[in-house]
Order: structure tokens, then sequence, then C-alpha cells
């Protein structure tokens, strides 16, 4: 056999051995990071749909404070306009939903319109202001017969005006339920044109400031706000104290006893966990501030919304910021956080088998030599029989065919040290052949002189 062929013998042999060694662990590696892939959450959208009503709970101009906010992160914000409440839930239930997060009021829905919604949290009170014309009322059932704007048709506002005045009787017929918007209801009330309205807004707003110091208009204060909590856990009851909107002009100059809803971010439920933290995040740094009838850090909160509690905000509430997000900037916490996965088929599969193949490759090796040592056991365990010449003659032919096999085994260099070692313990068994040999031959000689 020429060198070269006997080259070209080798590298065909070791690329063999590769295949049937390296082949099945790619395999099986291959397998393991699949399934990890399988179960790991996909890369956050760049981009997020909030759906807000223009004129309610002030929600407008929290809806650009969070888009300035989360574009810092590098998420944009497209802010949807919804004529209310109830209409932004609609968007976000919907089959094939047109905005992923929104600003609503607690409880604009229940039921099936809020099925596949969650909350992350509420956001600060929104009080109900009940302004009127007339002597002096403690209650909405005294509006009885008069004719009262409870905001337009979608609106949060109109939603919880009726509830008020259902419960107490008062929405039937004398009485006049208009659809207004709340500028047409503020200028109508001005004018004497109506007798009450009904309206949703954070105490800061100039309009119920400005409304609470009109000369003839009233200030509801609810006497009966501790029953109406009770029955609509999703109501708070809080107190306006005198004088808050203008001390040198006492405005307002009593206590008034309020009943407020929150404004609260919601979101589908499939919305991507690492935007729902972010979206918390954001909340705390915008809300967190004290206002007229909120304390600081009072909001956000995990309060009675109408809507279940996302799994995220439960964590958010319970633990705060999530480890990563609090020294990492937002895209590179979200990716440590979905590679980190990564780690357990590079644990589990990865580590194991770069120890497994290097040896199995070795045994593979190493196989190929080593069944020869059964032919040379054999010829031992023969030698220890006292074989007479003729057969240790066909033992020493064996031995030496065996050692020319396990020379022509292609074996890489790296490995060579195998075939020496045989050929060492191969010289073991031919030495003890050779002086068996020569004692038979010499016992054959005396055997003849004697003879002779």
């Amino acid at each position: 056999m020429t060198t070269n062929s006997v080259k070209d013998q080798l590298q065909r042999t070791t690329r063999r051995d590769l295949w049937l060694t390296v082949a099945p662990a790619a395999l099986l590696i291959g397998i393991a990071f699949a399934v990890t892939f399988y179960f790991i959450k996909p890369a956050p959208p760049r981009t997020l749909v909030l759906a807000t009503a223009q004129d309610e709970g002030g929600f407008r101009y929290f809806a650009r404070k969070y888009q300035e906010s989360l574009a810092r992160h590098g998420v944009k914000v497209e802010i949807r306009q919804t004529k209310g409440s109830l209409s932004s839930v609609e968007l976000l239930g919907a089959n094939q939903a047109e905005a992923d997060v929104a600003f609503v009021q607690s409880g604009a829905a229940t039921g099936e319109k809020a099925a596949g919604i969650v909350s992350l949290g509420s956001l600060s009170y929104v009080p109900l202001w009940v302004f009127y014309r007339g002597e002096p009322i403690d209650d909405v059932i005294a509006l009885k017969g008069k004719r009262i704007a409870v905001g337009a048709a979608e609106s949060g506002t109109r939603a919880l005006a009726l509830t008020l005045l259902s419960v107490n009787g008062v929405e039937k017929a004398p009485t006049e339920l208009l659809p207004l918007e709340r500028d047409a209801a503020i200028e109508q009330l001005k004018k004497g044109q109506l007798d009450a309205v009904f309206l949703v807004s954070p105490a800061e707003a100039p309009a119920i400031q400005k409304l609470a110091a009109e000369p003839g208009v009233r200030l509801l204060s609810f006497a009966r706000a501790e029953a109406y909590v009770r029955r609509y856990p999703y109501l708070s009851k809080l107190v306006l104290p005198r004088g808050v909107f203008n001390l040198a002009a006492d405005i307002p100059d009593r206590d008034v006893v309020l009943l407020a809803p929150t404004a609260n971010l919601v979101a589908r439920d499939t919305l991507h966990p690492a935007l729902a933290y972010l979206l918390m995040r954001t909340a705390s740094e915008i809300h967190g501030s004290a206002g007229l009838l909120d304390r600081s850090g009072e909001f956000p909160a995990p309060l009675e919304t109408g809507f279940p509690l996302s799994s995220e905000a439960r964590r958010y509430y319970d633990a705060g910021i999530p480890l990563l997000q609090r020294y990492l900037p937002f895209w590179a916490a979200n990716l440590v956080d979905r590679l980190w996965v990564m780690l357990v088929p590079i644990i589990a599969v990865v580590v194991p088998l770069g120890r497994a193949v290097p040896a199995l490759y070795l045994w593979r090796v190493r196989s190929r030599i080593f069944r020869w040592y059964a032919r040379l056991k054999e010829i031992e365990l023969q030698l220890e029989e006292n074989p007479g010449q003729p057969m240790l003659e066909d033992m020493l032919k064996r031995l030496e065919e065996a050692e020319r096999a396990v020379n022509r085994i292609p074996v890489p260099l790296a490995y060579a040290e195998n075939v020496y070692y045989f050929r060492e313990h191969v010289d073991v068994v031919r030495r003890r052949l050779v002086r068996r040999l020569s004692e038979a031959t010499e016992i054959r000689d005396a055997v003849k002189q004697v003879s002779a």
C-alpha cells in the first residue's frame, strides 16, 4: 500500500468517525435549542397604540406624557382618540383589536365587554362633580324631574351618571337626560339652560375650578357617599377641603364630599410583559406626585377597577421594578431577559456533550485496535497449555499477522500512541513465544543426539 493511499484511507476513516460521533451530538443540540426557542418570549413590539377619550378625566394630557416618556425607551406610542371610556374598551376587546392599551374610567365596562382585558393599575382619582342650580341638595335623588347633562353617549361620565341616577329612580321621565359634551354642558349651566351637569375630571382641571367659583352654581356634597362606596367598590369617598381651590375667595366655602372613580391603565391580556412593566414604570414616574386629592406615592395602585389585575401588575406592586430594568436600559434588559433562557440547553446539553463527544471519538478509534487484544489474549492462554513446537510456530505466525493488521489500521496522529502500545504488548508475547520455541528446539536437538 502506497503512502498516498494510506493517507487517503486515514482521511476517509477520520471523517467517518467524526460524522458518526458529532452528528448525533449536533442533532441533540439542535433539538434542545429548538425546544428552547419555542418557550422564548418574542421581542416586544416597537409601536404601541394607546386609546384615550379626548375630554374625559384628563386622559389626553396623560397620553402625551406617556408618548414622550416611552419614546425615550425606543417605543413609539400612537394615540387613538375615542368618544369615551366605553369606546376605548371596545377597541381593546374587539376580535381584531385596534389598540393595545387604554385609559379608562373604573366601572366603565364589565362582563363580556371586559373579556380579554386586564388592569395595569389605577393612576389617579377622577372625581364626579355634580354642579347644579337652585336650593342646596345633598344627593342626586333630589334631581328628579330636572334637566341634567350626563355626558356623551359612550363616555365613562354618562355610564357613572346613569348608574347613580337609576339606583335612585331618577333617570325616568319627567327627568330629562341630555348627552352633552363637557364644554357645551358647562356653558348651558352657566346660562341657566340646565339644572345640573355631571362631570368626571381631575380636581386640578381649570374648568372645574372656574365652575366652582361661578355665581349661582353649587357643588353637590354627597351625604350618602359611604353607601355608594359600599355598593360600588370601584368608587372612593373623598373630601375636597374648604378653600382648596382659592383660599382668598374661600372656594369652596365648605368641605365637599365627593364620589370618585379612578383613571386606569388597562391593556389586552396579550400585551408583551416587557411593555407592561415599562408602562407601569412610566405610570410611577408620571402619577407618583401629590395632587389636590392624591397623596404622594399613592398612585399607581392596584385598586378595584372592574377589570382583573394582570399577573405582571401583581408582581410589580408586590416587588417593584424587575431587577434588570432597574440597572439596564429597556432594550438591554429585555434582550438579557430573553436570552438567559438559552443557558438551559447550554448547561443541560452542550456542556455534557462537550465532554462526551471527545471521549466517544477516542473510543471509536481505540475500539479498532482493542479488538485485536482478544487475539493476543487467546495466544497467551494457549501458551499456558505447553504447546509443542508446531503449535508455537503457528501461534507466532498468528501474532505477526495481528501486528501487521493493526499497523494497517488508519489512526489519527493524535491517537497513534494506541498502536504503539499494542505493538509493545505484542513484543511481550513474542518474546515469550520465542523463548518457548528456543526451549522446544533445544529439547528436540537433545532428543536427537540421545537417539543418535
